[in-house]
This record gives C-alpha cells, structure tokens and sequence, in this order.
C-alpha cells in the first residue's frame, strides 16, 4: 500500500540553503545503521513527534517499510513539501544513481513515534 497525499505546497528551499548545499555528501539516509556488508545497508529512521531529520542524498537502488506509521512532511530539492499518512507496512521501491540522485528531509509532523526500515542495495 502506498502512502496518502494528504497536503502537497510548496516551501522556500533558501531557508535551508546550507543544509541543501550539504547534502549531497550526506549518505546517511536513516537515523541508525543497524546492519551492513557487501550487498545491503539496512537503516532504521526513528522519529519523535516534531522531529526531522536534514536533508540527505539517495544515490543507490533502496526500499522502505513502514514499522510504526504516522503524519510525514517531506521537502525536496525543488521546493516541494509533501504531507502523507503512512500505515504499518506501506512498502516503497526507488533507483537512484549517483549521477541521477534524490534528495530530501523527513519529518515527523504527526503526535506519535514514526519508524521506517530503510534497505540499501549496494551492488
């Protein structure tokens, strides 16, 4: 199942504009590394009520599930801001490169814990 679009605006990414410059080099596309070896990086994002994490580079092929669901604000590169309703066990799949990489930050905008895994393919 995928997350529902509740809002989709707009923001002013200057108001983040060296966090934005940063993140390129900032791989760290969870708030723990709790496994990793040649094949796979597997991350776990724990957010409390009201907190973010900054904005950050997906270069590689990954997927997420949701392990406890809540209320997500996303802001991307381009100035969009996405609010969704994520639910335990909604599953995503992206590629990205190092050519063609994604950015963004995550924050939990709703009033319970959010936790994700997070799996890296590094081959």
């Amino acid at each position: 199942m995928a997350p529902r679009i509740i809002t989709e605006t707009t923001f002013d990414p200057d108001d983040y504009a060296e966090e934005l410059e940063a993140a390129p080099g900032n791989l760290d596309v969870g708030t723990k590394l709790n496994f990793e070896n040649e094949a796979i990086r597997v991350w776990e994002v724990k957010l409390e009520p009201g907190e973010r994490g900054p904005f950050h580079a997906h270069t590689r092929r990954y997927f997420w599930t949701v392990v406890d669901g809540g209320i997500g604000r996303q802001r991307t590169a381009d100035g969009t801001m996405v609010v969704r309703e994520y639910h335990e066990g909604d599953t995503n799949y992206s590629e990205h490169t190092a050519d063609d990489p994604t950015i963004h930050d995550f924050e939990n905008y709703g009033d319970t814990v959010m936790r994700f895994v997070t799996v890296e393919l590094l081959d």
